[in-house]
């Protein structure tokens, strides 16, 4: 049974009242290897379902590469583009662009491809919607940039970093715990946090929708059945807002990721 089945079947149980998503279901039970270190659940397996297909999309699309591209070459050539062009070669330069290009690219359409997995059918939950990996990315991203900023400067990157030049000595006693928290503590809570929360409010919305369109036509029927056809148009357009909140947030995280190594490399480091 889906994640969206069995949230319906709440809302529809048989005491008549309306059960709206809860939390929890964002913690399902292990389907494989319950009790130990490498248990699976669903979310897993939808993790694992959207890597795969990512990496088939790009086999495909990338195996047999034409002057005159195909339709399908076209939209990998254009998809990879818009990283390249948008993202890369915008914030850091060709140099540092095409540098770092293999890792941008890499988190644009892995978490593109996790977040939409929540408006597919059968599959209804986002693989970023759980913390894992969020913030295994997160992770990544500021390791990125610190390794990208003591390249550029071995010696003066931390001192940079925490020290902006042309402030009275005596401000740095407030200015360089601040900037330690900003920099190297919130960075990667709030890319976490971001991409999360945005996730898991996006699939609670869709669930509330639609398992409120089932109680009002199934359950309650009669006149009902109009706060149903409310609740299902609702659920309709809310689902095509999700599809633009997994590109946006695709790209919001990119181009955070390329912002930080942009000023972990800048001249004054």
């Amino acid at each position: 049974m889906t994640q969206a089945a069995t949230f319906i079947a709440k809302a529809s149980s048989s005491d008549g009242e309306f059960h709206p998503p809860s939390i929890e279901e964002f913690f399902p039970e292990p389907i494989f290897f319950e009790g130990t270190l490498f248990a699976i659940t669903r979310i897993n397996l939808i993790q694992m379902l959207a890597t795969v297909v990512l990496i088939i999309v790009f086999l495909i699309g990338t195996r047999r590469m034409r002057m005159v591209p195909s339709r399908f070459q076209s939209v990998i050539e254009m998809g990879l583009d818009f990283v390249r062009v948008n993202i890369a070669h915008d914030l850091l330069g060709r140099k540092d662009g095409n540098r770092f290009l293999p890792i941008l690219t890499t988190f644009f359409f892995m978490i593109l491809f996790m977040n939409m997995t929540g408006v597919i059918p059968f599959l209804n939950i986002a693989g970023t919607s759980v913390i894992a990996v969020p913030l295994l990315l997160a992770i990544v991203s500021y390791v990125t940039f610190i390794y990208a900023g003591i390249k550029k400067s071995p010696s003066n990157f931390f001192k940079n970093s925490l020290m902006p030049s042309g402030l009275p000595w005596v401000l740095y006693i407030l200015i360089i715990p601040l900037e330690f928290l900003s920099t190297f503590i919130i960075r990667p809570i709030t890319l976490t946090l971001r991409l999360l929360m945005n996730m898991i409010v996006g699939h609670l919305m869709l669930v509330l929708f639609f398992s409120a369109t089932q109680f009002f036509v199934v359950t309650l029927g009669g006149w009902w059945t109009l706060l149903g056809a409310g609740t299902l148009a609702f659920g309709f357009v809310f689902t095509l807002f999700e599809i633009l909140v997994a590109f946006l947030q695709a790209y919001v995280f990119t181009i955070l990721t390329a912002v930080y190594i942009q000023l972990a490399v800048a001249e004054e480091h």
